[in-house]
């Protein structure tokens, strides 16, 4: 059967999918898409994975992808981020049997991004993109498809996106801001730029950006003439976004655990969810938000669930006529709310100039600490990694090292063992007594 292509593989494989759930690391797993699903979604991304490690490793493809065969889980396109040709098609072939398209990351505008030399970092080097989608399209049995971030200029990014098409792409999503816009620095998304690639191009574009409920997938619709609509961050406040619905949250998280329950995935994950899911309800109730943060069962995340229901309908209880939401909230808390990206100082204010909120919930923990340190003062719960708190040493005259605390030439250890030994001195401070005399016997007998 030939390979399809442009509008007719949008609409015939993608059965015309409009309403789209984004792929999102460690957050558009196979429980959160078969959510989605349930609520209105078309068509599911998975998350971004990594080419090379795919390719290498077979546990990874396990975990990501070979898991289970899954036939509600599609249509679906699997992600990859790659900066080689060869390795990308590698993944790409590998995966192809399991989903209806292969989509390059072009839009990742993280750190490790830059760091890996992927996503938006590769949209200033057009011949290895175009040798990269030039070879998928070729090798693939499947279609490619691209998600990229917009320029500055409407007219490079439309040269851009006709490049991309003129390769081999299939599909292209459009996140409407640039690399730079990504946190609190956000902004808003430029309709502009994804309107005029949409005008410019002839394969099917979705749009990503500014939507916060199913009112805004309409406007997207209508003001851009995309042919689908792409949602990650509201998506995960309200996963009945494409319903044009926001239900209580616990309906939700129950129906999510439950998934989660069938088709297991880290524990991470499913906390992540939670904390977005709840996410106003935990600012009320803030000592179960720390409960959360620690449960180490799926079980146990299930029972915090649980006592934010009850909480929440006892909230309900108490609820006076004619109140209104606090907050400046549209619902109450209890209820799955739009997603507004905070800005600058509503960002700085929320974390104390520290990380973001969002960093800090994905870890599980409302402590600014890294998974590798929570485990370690796990093991240890007198460990401190607050600087201001770590003793203050002082340093090794000679290498900069910490010297030690009783040497009396101010040295560290290694730096006052070779003084002790060149200089046949005695540091009384760290008990060295100085090398004993070479042996007479030992010595030259010849006369100096």
């Amino acid at each position: 059967m030939p390979k399809l292509q442009g509008f007719e593989f949008w609409s015939r494989t993608l059965g015309g999918a409009r309403h789209v759930v984004a792929p999102m690391v460690d957050q558009s797993e196979l429980a959160w898409r078969l959510l989605s699903r349930r609520h209105g979604a078309q068509l599911c991304y998975t998350p971004m994975l990594h080419a090379q490690v795919f390719v290498r490793d077979a546990n990874y493809r396990k975990e990501n992808l070979y898991c289970e065969a899954c036939p509600e889980d599609r249509p679906l396109i699997v992600q990859f981020c790659a900066n080689d040709p060869e390795v990308f098609v590698q993944a790409a072939l590998l995966a192809q049997d399991y989903c209806d398209a292969v989509d390059l990351n072009l839009g990742c505008p993280q750190m490790i991004a830059k760091r890996g030399h992927y996503g938006a970092f590769l949209q200033e080097e057009w011949d290895l993109l175009r040798r990269m989608i030039l070879l998928a399209h070729e090798k693939l049995s499947v279609p490619v498809t691209c998600k990229i971030r917009v320029f500055p200029e409407i007219d490079k990014t439309v040269r851009y996106a006709q490049m991309l098409e003129k390769a081999g792409c299939q599909l292209l999503t459009v996140h409407g801001r640039t690399k730079e816009q990504k946190g609190p620095l956000s902004g808003a998304a430029s309709w502009e730029h994804i309107k005029a690639v949409r005008k410019a191009v002839a394969i099917p574009v979705f749009a990503n950006g500014n939507i916060q409920c199913l009112r805004d997938v309409e406007r997207c619709l209508q003001d851009t003439g995309v042919q689908g609509v792409m949602s990650a961050e509201g998506h995960l406040h309200n996963p009945a976004l494409f319903e044009g619905r926001s239900p209580a949250v616990w309906e939700l998280a129950e129906e999510y655990l439950d998934l989660v329950r069938q088709h297991p995935c880290p524990l991470s994950y499913v906390r992540a969810h939670l904390f977005k899911l709840w996410h106003h309800t935990l600012q009320v109730h803030q000592q179960l938000r720390e409960e959360l943060a620690k449960v180490k069962t799926l079980e146990g995340i299930a029972a915090v669930s649980q006592e934010l229901k009850l909480r929440c309908q006892e909230d309900i209880s108490r609820q006076k006529e004619g109140e209104k939401p606090s907050g400046g909230l549209p619902f109450f808390h209890w209820i799955c709310q739009p997603y507004f990206r905070p800005g600058p100082q509503e960002g700085s204010k929320e974390n104390g100039g520290a990380r973001s909120k969002r960093a800090l919930e994905e870890e599980g923990s409302t402590e600014a600490l890294s998974k590798n340190k929570q485990k370690k003062q796990l093991r240890n719960p007198h460990k401190t990694f607050d600087p201001s708190l770590k003793p203050k040493y002082a340093k090794c005259d000679q290498c900069g090292n910490p010297k030690g605390n009783r040497c009396v030439f101010n040295l560290c250890r290694g730096c006052c063992k070779k003084r002790a030994f060149r200089e046949t001195a005695d540091c009384p401070g760290e008990g060295r007594p100085p090398p004993p005399p070479p042996c007479p016997e030992s010595r030259d007998p010849r006369p100096p």
